[in-house]
């Protein structure tokens, strides 16, 4: 079954299952570059824009929450993918696992992506951080620091907020533990936070601000990054208020450092346009595209030398944690495992 692209403008919709979608263009035309995409329009289509303007190369895109590298393997070679744009390091192996990516000889992804953000074959490369912090409540938290393993600590009893215990950026994070403790320990540590929880886990990470601001839990777990799209929020400014009552605290910061995760990239394993494809991940490796995920999307750029954004820089420094992300995906079947042993997302027993 063959795909083509009807161009980005008219295939921005977040879908799950969009396999029926017609296409008009030939994905084997000159010019064009096509993207498969877990990230959402409003953080991506900026980039991509900087990318055609500098190339000539049009881009065309299909986002989806969740089942585009099934979509790859069910469409074998006839794929019109040529880049698959995700989060989280275990979606990045995943689709090295599931063989729909290639790996991506490149002096200039080497140079601009440090080693422990790419896979050991060059098969994934990592193009921006995200650390997973603490939000803490500015009138109920008094202390301007904390750790992971203190979140376990009773005196926390009912006053954390968290969402799903099986999703991703959970899920790795919880790796990291079972990584810095070994399974014992981090699945007493796990069920110590569950006792912790001031509900049963739930929403995303802006409902866990906002369960903050409304006086539900005093600490809640997130992603830097959003931090910073609550705070500039034109389109619902109520969320700038729930960004405002809370404080960003880097976990183990002054230790081993904070858990930190990366959105990455792959070439797709029959790509139909790869010399496009390798130019625009070396394009989204540049200064210019890293500038732009630091200043528009408020995450870390990987490439050495670019600076975060002064609100992201308001926070204080992130010293990320030296584990690597290899390290991480192999531990997260693990770590799902133990969500389930301690019925994390069943909430607190009492």
């Amino acid at each position: 079954m063959a795909y083509g692209f009807a161009g980005r403008a008219l295939v921005g919709a977040l879908a799950a299952v969009m396999m029926a979608v017609p296409f008009s263009f030939s994905a084997k035309a000159q010019g064009e570059v096509n993207v498969y995409s877990y990230r959402q329009p409003f953080l991506i289509e900026p980039l991509l824009d900087a990318f055609t303007k500098e190339t000539g190369i049009e881009t065309n895109v299909i986002f989806a929450g969740k089942g585009l590298v099934e979509r790859m393997v069910a469409e074998g070679a006839n794929s019109p993918a040529d880049v698959l744009l995700t989060v989280d390091i275990g979606r990045l192996r995943g689709a090295v696992d599931k063989d729909v990516s290639q790996p991506v000889q490149s002096a200039v992804l080497e140079k601009n992506i440090p080693a422990k953000y790419r896979g050991k074959n060059d098969e994934w490369f990592g193009l921006t951080l995200r650390s997973r912090v603490v939000y803490a409540s500015k009138e109920r938290v008094d202390q301007d620091s904390i750790t992971y393993e203190e979140l376990a600590d009773p005196k926390w009893r009912g006053r954390i907020c968290i969402r799903d215990g099986q999703h991703p950026y959970n899920v790795a994070l919880f790796a990291s533990i079972i990584a810095h403790h070994g399974e014992d320990a981090a699945k007493e540590w796990l069920a110590g936070l569950k006792e912790n929880l001031a509900r049963k886990p739930s929403g995303n990470d802006r409902a866990q601000v906002k369960a903050i601001y409304a006086g539900e839990c005093d600490i809640g777990i997130g992603n830097t990054y959003y931090m910073g799209k609550m705070l500039t929020n034109e389109k619902e400014p109520e969320q700038k208020e729930w960004a405002k009552s809370v404080k960003i605290l880097f976990p183990n910061a002054d230790g081993r450092g904070s858990h930190v995760n990366v959105s990455g990239m792959v070439m797709a394993k029959h790509a139909p346009n790869p010399e496009n494809a390798k130019k625009l991940m070396e394009f989204l490796s540049s200064e210019k595209a890293q500038q732009l995920y630091a200043q528009l999307n408020y995450e870390y750029p990987v490439k050495p030398g670019v600076e975060v954004s002064d609100l992201v820089a308001s926070w204080g420094e992130l010293n990320p944690d030296d584990l690597t992300l290899t390290e991480i995906a192999e531990l997260r079947k693990r770590a799902s495992e133990l969500v389930d042993e301690v019925g994390f997302n069943e909430g607190p027993s009492s």
